[in-house]
C-alpha cells in the first residue's frame, strides 16, 4: 500500500522528559487516519515534527516521498495543517484571511476568490465572511482554519484535535467536508482522544501512549475482538481496572 507519511525512528526530548520515543509509522495514502492516545501521549509533538513545525532530536519523516526536513518548502506546499491552539490573524475578516492565505500559497487572485467563496459557503461561514476573526466563536475559528488549510488543495491534511470545543452542528459540517476530501483520494491524519469519534470516522488507526506506538493498522484490526475501540484502547494503554476513586470515601453523600 502506498504511504502518504513515513516516520522512522522519531525521537523528541524536552530536558529529561521523553515526549516521543523512537516511533516508526507508515500511514497509508487515501485514508482517514486517527492518531489516538490519552492526554500527554505525545500526539501533538509527533504531528508537530511530522509537519515540520518542530525539529526532531532524531529520526526522519517523509510525506508523499519527500523528506520534511531536507525539502521543507516542497513538502509544505503539498500539505495542509490545522494545529491545536491555532493562532489566526484576528484583525482580518474571514474572507480576508483566506485571501491572504491563498496569495501566500502563490495561487492566482481569481482562483483564491473562487475557492474561498466555495469553502465559506460549504462551511456555513458565508454570513460571517466580513466579520473579524477576533469575534468568531471556537467552532467558527476551527472552520476558518480548516478552510485556510484546504484552500491550496493539499495531498495530505493534518489536524490536531479538530473537534475540540466545537458544537455538534459545526462538528457535523467539518466532518462532511473531511469525508468528501478523503473520498477524492486525499489523506487526512487527525489526533484525538475521543474514541467514539475516531471509530465513526477513521478506517486506519495508530494508538499512542507514553511516547510510543502501541498498535496501528486498519480500525477492525486494532479493535480486535473488543466490542469497541474504547475498550481496545483502554487495554492497549494499560488503563483497564485503574483506581476510579475507591479511596474518596468523603466525596458525595452530603459529607463534610
Amino acid at each position: 500500500m502506498t504511504s502518504a507519511v513515513s516516520v522512522r525512528g522519531l525521537w523528541k526530548r524536552f530536558g529529561q522528559q521523553v515526549a516521543v520515543a523512537g516511533i516508526d509509522l507508515e500511514l497509508p495514502a487515501g485514508k482517514f487516519i486517527g492518531l489516538v492516545g490519552p492526554n500527554g501521549a505525545g500526539k501533538t509533538t509527533t504531528l508537530s515534527m511530522v509537519t515540520g513545525l518542530l525539529r526532531p532530536d532524531q529520526g526522519s519523516v517523509e510525506i508523499v516521498g519527500q523528506d520534511v526536513w531536507r525539502d521543507p518548502v516542497n513538502v509544505k506546499a503539498r500539505i495542509g495543517v490545522l494545529p491545536e491552539g491555532l493562532r489566526l490573524f484576528e484583525r482580518l475578516s474571514g474572507r480576508e484571511l483566506l485571501a491572504y492565505s491563498g496569495r501566500l500559497r502563490g495561487l492566482p487572485g481569481a482562483e483564491v476568490d473562487r475557492r474561498a467563496a466555495q469553502l465559506l459557503d460549504v462551511l456555513d461561514l458565508a454570513g460571517a465572511q466580513h466579520k473579524l476573526v477576533v469575534d468568531y466563536s471556537t467552532g467558527m475559528r476551527k472552520k476558518i482554519g480548516l478552510a485556510a488549510a484546504l484552500l491550496h488543495n493539499p495531498e495530505v491534511l493534518f489536524l490536531d484535535e479538530p473537534f475540540e470545543g466545537v458544537d455538534p452542528v459545526s462538528a457535523q459540517t467539518i466532518r462532511g467536508v473531511l469525508e468528501r476530501y478523503t473520498a477524492s483520494g486525499a489523506t487526512v491524519v487527525f489526533s484525538s482522544h475521543v474514541m467514539e469519534l475516531v471509530e465513526s470516522l477513521c478506517d486506519w488507526v495508530a494508538v499512542m501512549a507514553a511516547g510510543r506506538i502501541r498498535a496501528h493498522g486498519p480500525l477492525d484490526e486494532v479493535r480486535g475482538g473488543a466490542p469497541s475501540l474504547q475498550r481496545a484502547f483502554l487495554e492497549l494503554v494499560g488503563a483497564q481496572g485503574q483506581n476510579t476513586g475507591a479511596n474518596l470515601d468523603w466525596l458525595g453523600g452530603g459529607a463534610r
